[in-house]
Formats: structure tokens, C-alpha cells, sequence
């Protein structure tokens, strides 16, 4: 049985991570680590973990964290991992940080994005960025993982048999993500997030500015062998959760959609919560609600001489929580579905 802690336990991530660790047989919660929440249930914050064995949260401290767990999922906002990692790390520890703070290897990009300084970059090497799908045997080694972004995992599931492939000209792609309010968190509430502005609105925003460009850049350029530049724009729907991603990228040779189809099914072969749907079918964020899947549609469009791709995740699931415990499953010697093979919540 793997000691498992959640740092960050009382926002959406961390609650969504002890959902899913609840039905996992092989770890036990031993400690959750909530500011907030010291001294308190994490059911004083979600009643839904009401009657669920769990230790009280406690305010986070590496001595106690270190004695009561193995394996962290690190879940609190930008800028905690960098802090935490490292001691964590000295006691022998395994972390998978779900936040930003591991996924770009380049410290510069990095401020640009998130307007502070880096302080473990010693650490940006040896992180694993997690999309379990692309890079199993190095996650599986890692001392530290670092979850992707939502908007990132949709988008970079959707293009990698492109990219990976030469089928698409690298400076043409275009991506355009629909995400649920859930995606900017618990603790971040503005008036912009507010029942009554977003309710019956629709909306982009942070356009070619989006921090989660610069991770899909970086790890689309390994997929492709050569710089990929792409343009990104995130919208917010009135929904809890979910993402809908199309991308949109030229296409280099002549290809149908039925064999376009057939080559990311090869391409994910064995992926199992990656599911290609047959030609002429389109992802619904409703039929991944609460799951860790991601379900992909292909498109060979014949008179552009594109391909159109979409793809749909829950951003809390595969773009968050679901992600970052298949990532612990294969870090810990499970199966990697274990925990998570739960079919979505429907109506």
C-alpha cells in the first residue's frame, strides 16, 4: 500500500485527487495539507468526502508531510512547487506537480509567462512532463513529475500523430480550446467569475497570450524534431467543467479521413484512455464528464487540404486530477488505468 499526500487538498485539483484516490485499491490517504483548513475535514470544505476515512487537514510542513507519505501530489497555485519540491525531494520523497511550476524547461519563457523567477531550476531538467500517453518509461522513473496544463493535454493529444508524423506544416496550426469556469480554480474567484457574468456568455480571452502556449510549443517542437510555433486561443463557456479543443493545421501530402483516422488509432494503440472515433463522429465534453479519457475526432479536410482535429477532456480529470494519478500509477508499478477506468457521469 503506497502512502499517498495532497498539498492543496481543499481547491478543485486536490479534492478532485482524493476523489479518485478513494477508489484506488493500491494507496491510502495519509496526508492532506490545507491552510485553510488546519486542524479541519476536508468534508468541512467538500461535503461530498463526508463519512470518507481521511486525516484532518493540517497547515503544510516538510517534516510532517515526510513522515506521513510517500508519494505528493503537489496542487496548490503557480509558485508553490518550486518551493516545496526540493525539500520534499531531499527526504527521498515523490512528487507530481500538478500546477505549472516543472513544465517549461526554459527559466526565461517561464517568467514571461508567469511574472516570477524560477527558484529550482535545477530541478527543470530532470522533471518529467506528464502526459502519461507520450513519455510512460520516463515517467515511471521520475522523481518528479509535472502534470500538464488542461488546455495543453487536449491540444498536444490531438496534434501529436501529426506532428510526430510530418503531416502538417508546424507553421500553420491554429488552436482554438473551450474550457469550463473550474479550469481557473478555486481560490482565484473575481468578479469576472461570477455566476451572473459568465452565465448565457461566451468568450475568449488571454489571446496569444495564454501560458499554457509556450508548454504546447515546447513539447509539440520534441514531437516534431524542429521548432513548432503555434497560435492559441482559449475560450470560457457557462459550464462547470470540460474542454473542447479544435486544431487546425495544413496538411503536407494527400490523405482521406478514413486513413487519417486509422493512423492515430495506430498511434495511440494500447493508450487506453485515449479512444479515436470512427469518421464522421465528434467529441462531446459530456461523454468524459468526470473521467480521465480524452475522445478525438479526425477530419482530412479535402478542400483546404487541412486536417481539423478536435478533441474533448474534463479539466478536471485529464487535464488535472486524472492525469496527474495515472501519472502516480505508472510512477508507482500499477496499471495505469487503476483508479480511473470509471465511465463519465451521465445526464
Amino acid at each position: 500500500m503506497v502512502r499517498v499526500g495532497v498539498i492543496g487538498a481543499s481547491g478543485y485539483a486536490g479534492g478532485e485527487v482524493v476523489r479518485y484516490l478513494l477508489g484506488h485499491p493500491g494507496v491510502e490517504i495519509t496526508y492532506l495539507a490545507s491552510e485553510s483548513l488546519a486542524g479541519k475535514p476536508l468534508s468541512s470544505a467538500f461535503p461530498c468526502f463526508i463519512r470518507q476515512n481521511l486525516p484532518l487537514c493540517e497547515s503544510y510542513s516538510v517534516e510532517s508531510a515526510a513522515d506521513k507519505a510517500d508519494v505528493f501530489f503537489q496542487t496548490k497555485k503557480d509558485g508553490t512547487g518550486m518551493k516545496i519540491a526540493p525539500e520534499l525531494l531531499d527526504f527521498g520523497k515523490r512528487i507530481i506537480d500538478v500546477p505549472a511550476d516543472f513544465r517549461l524547461k526554459d527559466t526565461a519563457v517561464y517568467k514571461q509567462y508567469y511574472r516570477v523567477d524560477h527558484t529550482a531550476p535545477e530541478l527543470l531538467a530532470e522533471a518529467v512532463y506528464g502526459v502519461s500517453e507520450l513519455h510512460p518509461q520516463e515517467i515511471a522513473s521520475a522523481r518528479i513529475v509535472a502534470n500538464p496544463g488542461c488546455y495543453a493535454v487536449s491540444a498536444i493529444l490531438a496534434l501529436a500523430p501529426l506532428v510526430t508524423g510530418k503531416l502538417v506544416d508546424v507553421r500553420s496550426i491554429i488552436i482554438d480550446s473551450k474550457s469550463g469556469v473550474s479550469g481557473a480554480g478555486r481560490s482565484k474567484l473575481t468578479v469576472a467569475g461570477l455566476f451572473a457574468e459568465i452565465n448565457e456568455g461566451f468568450k475568449a480571452y488571454a489571446v496569444s497570450t495564454h501560458a499554457h502556449t509556450p508548454e504546447i510549443e515546447q513539447e509539440l517542437s520534441v514531437l516534431a524534431g524542429e521548432k513548432v510555433t503555434v497560435n492559441f486561443t482559449p475560450h470560457l463557456v457557462p459550464m462547470n467543467r470540460g474542454i473542447l479543443t479544435t486544431a487546425y493545421a495544413n496538411l503536407t501530402q494527400s490523405i482521406g479521413t478514413e486513413e487519417l483516422v486509422q493512423l492515430y488509432r495506430d498511434f495511440y494503440a494500447g493508450k487506453p484512455f485515449v479512444v479515436v472515433l470512427d469518421p464522421g463522429e465528434q467529441p462531446n465534453t459530456k461523454n468524459v464528464f468526470a473521467t480521465n479519457f480524452c475522445h478525438i475526432g479526425v477530419v482530412a479536410d479535402q478542400r483546404t487540404g487541412r486536417a481539423i482535429i478536435t478533441s474533448a477532456i474534463d479539466n478536471m480529470g485529464k487535464g488535472a486530477a486524472g492525469q496527474a494519478v495515472q501519472n502516480m500509477n505508472l510512477m508507482c508499478g500499477f496499471d495505469e488505468t487503476t483508479g480511473l477506468t470509471a465511465p463519465a457521469v451521465f445526464p
